[in-house]
């Protein structure tokens, strides 16, 4: 069974116990914060090798690794192979540090995107402007409704319904 499958039926169990599933989300959590630390204190490091391999240099087991890679897949400079990924699967981690900033926002994970690390990538004017970007892109605006007797938004002066509005 490919790895991503066994990870996400483990860490996504609709019949897992609830507490076990919980202990399972915190320590992953934890131990994804401590593989960021690494990862952001060296950023245009390229890491890469197997995915057992980088289980092995992060001391973690082969499923949080693969949770891992799952997560940052999105902002890697080059996506991984993860559906069909294997533990001999060779994967690279060198990620795009803005993306990766942005998705860590974009995720509510303020316990990766609040890391002091990012302080020696970005100062604190492109954090922040990086972080306006991405929950505005995020946010849905609603077009005001034009109704027929308003104005036409055209600028024809006429009201919507003798406009823009006229019905064939």
């Amino acid at each position: 069974m490919a790895l991503l499958k066994e990870w996400r039926d483990k860490a996504y169990s609709e019949t897992a116990n609830k507490g076990d599933l919980q202990r399972l989300w915190t320590a992953y959590f934890q131990t994804e914060k401590e593989i960021y630390q690494q990862l952001l204190t060296t950023p245009d490091e390229i890491v890469s090798g197997t995915v057992k391999e980088l289980a092995e240099k992060y001391k973690v087991d082969l499923m949080t690794m693969t949770g891992f890679l799952d997560g940052i897949n999105d902002s890697l400079k080059e996506s991984n192979p993860i559906d069909e990924m294997e533990e001999t699967t060779q994967v690279s981690l060198a990620f795009d540090k803005e993306n990766l900033y942005k998705n860590m926002v974009g995720a509510g994970a303020d316990w990766l995107y609040e890391l002091e690390e990012w302080n020696s990538i970005f100062d604190e004017a492109t954090r922040e402007a990086l972080y306006k970007e991405q929950k505005k892109s995020s946010t849905i605006v609603k077009e005001e409704k034009v109704y027929p007797n308003d104005p036409c938004p055209c600028g024809s002066g006429k009201k919507y319904k003798k406009c823009c509005g006229k019905t064939a």
